[in-house]
């Protein structure tokens, strides 16, 4: 253990480090943005880390999907996923669930007991529900707006609902969290005008460095919560 993590102890220390190493973390899709989330906390030392996603692999899925390849075609994400982990730390605990994530599954799924709670899902109804559930067991999450339709991975940032602008989910997140009456819900989002360079408005257009930054930034900001560096998403 001390051998795969020793230059990132030498950055952050010790204590930090166990800090990280004692977290889990549950990641709710792993698609584009997900699966980098789950990949760059495991490399960071995560110790426990649950994965929730009922989708199959696709070979569109190859242009951005970090867990894909032309060998795993049809077979669960989540599976394939947990299988890349065991790769990089044999030592880490991991809990596949190859769920949809909704009402009726909620009680099975949802874990109170968790330390944080990253969103890369696509289905907003099971955004809210995953956000009003943290909210109300008090647990730390970080909810990822749209990422497709984008080409400049620059303009993501990181700032609470109710200070996104631009991005179309967002925007309709923005309305549904108010709703609920949650007061705060930190977000990464999309600064980028949609529709500037579109060839073909029928499919979501995605290429392979945006999500893939999405899901570092995220990833980032949940370990930095973690340890407590001093930063500030709301400056």
């Amino acid at each position: 253990m001390d051998k795969i993590f020793k230059r990132e102890i030498s950055l952050i220390g010790e204590n930090n480090f166990k800090k990280i190493n004692n977290s889990h973390v549950a990641v709710f899709g792993v698609g584009g943005v997900g699966a980098f989330v789950i990949e760059a906390l495991v490399r960071a030392g995560i110790g426990k880390i649950t994965i929730v996603d009922f989708d199959v692999i696709e070979i569109s899925n190859l242009n951005r999907q970090i867990h894909t390849n032309t060998e795993n075609i049809g077979k669960l994400k989540a599976e394939e996923m947990g299988k890349r982990l065991k790769l990089i730390n044999p030592e880490l605990e991991i809990n596949v669930i190859n769920e949809i994530y909704n009402i009726e599954t909620h009680d099975v799924i949802f874990n109170e007991k968790w330390d944080y709670i990253v969103d890369a899902i696509d289905m907003v109804s099971s955004k809210l529900l995953l956000i009003d559930k943290a909210n109300k067991f008090n647990i730390k999450i970080i909810s990822s707006m749209g990422t497709a339709n984008k080409i400049d991975p620059s303009k993501f940032l990181i700032t609470d609902i109710k200070k996104t602008h631009t991005c179309p989910l967002a925007r309709k997140m923005r309305k549904s969290v108010k709703e609920l009456g949650i007061k705060k819900l930190k977000v990464l989002f999309s600064t980028e005008k949609p529709d500037n360079f579109i060839h073909d408005m029928n499919v979501k257009g995605t290429i392979s460095f945006v999500p893939s930054v999405a899901g570092l930034l995220i990833a980032s900001e949940v370990v930095k919560d973690i340890i407590d560096l001093g930063y500030n998403y709301e400056k």
